[in-house]
């Protein structure tokens, strides 16, 4: 599974460094070639000497020394795929906010290959706001965390903190690349956020979509080998991730143009919440403020997915979302067959921490064959890799 696979590991100062050498003794049983970087603090719980003997290879800490400098740049263009374990709060902290004042920082922040990390601490410092903060900062930055365990921690407390145990992060380093290529040479074509359609200069109709959900389902497609699309709405959200091209978009007419030129696609998509309506009119000039009411008159705005569903090729795979707050399996099955999508992802408002602008989702998923499945609720992380998992089997 492993054989020839090239793994960057950084190494940083927890306690759970210890574990370490198990771990690099594994990955270089299944094959794969491993070269080490550690921070000075790392040093003080497992040694360099026990690392570079069980990786056959040197470990590096120092950014230069009197006679050579370590090529970081070099190290980050050289792996597969970065893995740091474990990752201490201070190290994240620093990664989380540009920090460079060691070699592994420089290096993460020179690597092009996808980083993967695996925290470590305890209870009380991984449930910190400030933690968590920094977790969602290295998410939008692209990495892939592995969850942290429950159990008894360095403080002797128990609850969560753990780094994850040597045998899962190999199981969970495989299965990244089991999965990094499933749909390599797929095109893909993603909407997300919302659309804002402009009244005058100032005002404009709009919704509270986040695009949180649409940028993750991205984010998942490319990690699987997709060339993505994404085509985004106005939305504070930013994408760092090289292997998705963004074209940004304001309005629902400005978001179908996109989304029509890019009709090639393998698999679209159509999570933004679309406006259904726009002005008929609309002022070059603020509006003021008269004395009686203010009518606007609105026209439908064109219907992205029912058009490319009017479209559709042979092998193409369309996916609609639905958000509703009532009748919510009578409309999304009305959706899916009424737009020719083969995938339906509902959303309800009535479910807690579902809809726009939070970090958690809960989904149906409609197949057009008829199938139903339905999903608890989770971060919308792991929802895009389930609505990913499904447009894989139907491809």
């Amino acid at each position: 599974m492993l054989k020839g696979k090239k793994i960057l590991i950084g190494v940083t100062g927890s306690i759970a460094a210890y574990k370490m050498p198990l771990l690099v003794r594994q990955l270089v049983k299944e094959g794969a070639e491993i070269r080490l970087v550690m921070t000075q603090a790392a040093k003080d719980f497992v040694s360099p000497l026990t690392l570079s003997t069980l990786a056959r290879s040197p470990v590096l800490n120092q950014l230069f020394d009197e006679a050579s400098w370590a090529n970081h740049v070099a190290l980050g263009r050289w792996a597969d795929v970065m893995l740091i374990a474990p990752l201490s709060c201070n190290s994240l902290s620093k990664m989380a906010n540009g920090g460079c004042d060691n070699l592994l920082l420089a290096t993460y922040l020179s690597a092009t290959c996808p980083v993967v990390v695996a925290p470590a601490m305890d209870e009380d410092m991984w449930h910190h706001p400030s933690t968590m903060e920094n977790i969602d900062r290295l998410k939008k930055h692209g990495c892939t965390i592995i969850p942290v365990g429950y159990g008894e921690l360095a403080s002797g407390l128990v609850g969560e903190g753990r780094m994850a145990e040597p045998e899962e992060i190999a199981a969970y380093i495989k299965e990244f690349f089991a999965t990094k290529e499933t749909l390599k040479g797929k095109k893909a074509l993603v909407t997300a956020g919302p659309t804002y359609e402009s009244i005058d200069p100032v005002r404009f109709i709009g919704n509270h979509s986040s695009g949180k959900m649409g940028y993750a389902i991205a984010e998942e497609l490319a990690r699987r080998g997709a060339s993505v699309t994404l085509v985004s709405g106005p939305v504070s959200i930013k994408c760092n991730n090289p292997k998705i091209e963004v074209l940004k978009s304001t309005s629902a007419a400005q978001m179908a143009a996109h989304c029509f030129d890019h009709a090639d696609y393998d698999i679209a998509v159509m999570a933004a919440a679309v406006a259904d309506y726009t002005p008929v009119e609309v002022s070059s000039q603020k509006i003021k403020k008269g004395d009686g009411d203010f009518t606007l008159v609105l026209k439908k705005t064109e219907d992205i997915l029912a058009t490319l569903g009017d479209r559709k090729k042979e092998g193409q795979v369309l996916v609609g979302f639905a958000l509703e707050t009532q009748n919510e399996r009578e409309n999304a099955l009305k959706k899916l067959q009424s737009k020719n999508a083969d995938l339906l992802v509902l959303n309800s408002l009535q479910d807690a921490g579902a809809g726009f602008g939070t970090d958690t989702n809960r989904v149906n998923l409609y197949y057009k064959d008829g199938r139903e499945i339905s999903f608890d609720l989770k971060s919308k992380d792991e929802v895009a890799k389930d609505i990913v998992d499904a447009i894989t089997e139907l491809l």
